[in-house]
């Protein structure tokens, strides 16, 4: 990655082979590295769709969170400001905080996003959850 890269973490349909991939590379995002985040959060899979999409949210509590997994991709903050004018709500770009105490933009969800959804965190993972409903 180069210098002028700002690091982002994606949970969900942005990953590599997921519908709105294609949305990253039309930005010239450049995959980084896989990550797991600080066990401080819970994953839901949001109401709507297609595409589906997850929701990340910040547990008060953190022993009652877990680590999520997610890619982080490096974005300009050109790109990363076009791609932050496209986010729907109730999903928008926050702090995330990593499973090495870093720090990085990342998606994350307004609590108010959450009605319909379906708490999916005892899957760690979009690509976890994906596979289990099949």
């Amino acid at each position: 990655a180069t210098p002028d890269l700002i690091p982002v973490a994606f949970f969900g349909a942005h990953m590599e082979g997921l519908p709105l991939n294609k949305d990253l590379q039309a930005l010239n995002a450049q995959f980084l590295y896989t990550a797991k985040t600080a066990p401080i959060y819970e994953f839901y899979a949001l109401a709507g769709g297609p595409p589906y999409r997850p929701g990340i949210v910040r547990v008060n509590a953190p022993t009652q969170g877990h680590a999520i997994d997610c890619e982080v991709w490096g974005l300009t903050a050109e790109a990363l400001g076009k791609l932050i004018v496209s986010i729907p709500a109730p999903l928008g770009i926050g702090t995330i905080t990593l499973d090495n105490n870093q720090q990085i933009k990342g998606f994350i969800c307004e609590q108010a996003g959450l009605e319909g959804s379906q708490n999916i965190t005892q899957w760690g993972g979009w690509r976890q959850y994906l596979a289990h409903n099949r």
